[in-house]
């Protein structure tokens, strides 16, 4: 299995947004991202970058479903914006209906994937936020199936481009 892994930096929250609006170009409905990164690391402003990047309308308010566990937006495809922060283990997920949306034909956007990594299919693309400072992040993406790795290269060589 082919591993590959691309560390990429923000020096804000607009960049840590464009970031996520860059990868939404490279989605496709069935996708599913797994974000893992401590509080205020920016999982919910990457997320609004992939919301943006997937069409959805530019006044569109993208918040964390920390309660509602749940946020699901239409962008060119729904996007299901989903945190597991509050649950308490892999059954509660699964009770929950959470994985319902992983097969739903949309994007899944899930923050605190780290909590219940089981849950995730094996072609999820991993996304690590690492805070550097008050402003700065390092985001490292990672993915060993061929779908995500086809995401990675892709972001990647449009970087090199730019």
């Amino acid at each position: 299995m082919t591993e590959k892994i691309l560390i990429c930096h923000s020096n804000s929250d607009s960049e840590t947004v464009e970031w996520g609006e860059r990868i939404a170009a490279f989605l496709k409905e069935g996708d599913v991202l797994a974000l893992v990164g401590e509080l205020g690391s920016g999982k919910t402003w990457f997320t609004k970058g992939i919301a943006r990047g997937l069409g959805t309308a530019p006044d569109l308010i993208v918040t964390s479903p920390s309660f509602a566990l749940v946020n699901e937006y239409e962008g060119r495809c729904p996007i299901y914006h989903m945190d597991l922060f509050r649950l308490q283990g892999p059954a509660e997920c699964f009770s929950s209906g959470l994985e319902e949306y992983l097969d739903a034909g949309g994007v899944s956007v899930v923050e605190w994937a780290d909590r219940w990594p089981e849950i995730f299919p094996e072609y999820a693309l991993r996304v690590t936020f690492r805070i550097i400072d008050d402003h700065r992040r390092e985001i490292t993406l990672w993915g060993n199936h061929p779908r995500s790795v086809l995401i990675i290269e892709k972001v990647e060589k449009e970087m090199n481009r730019g």
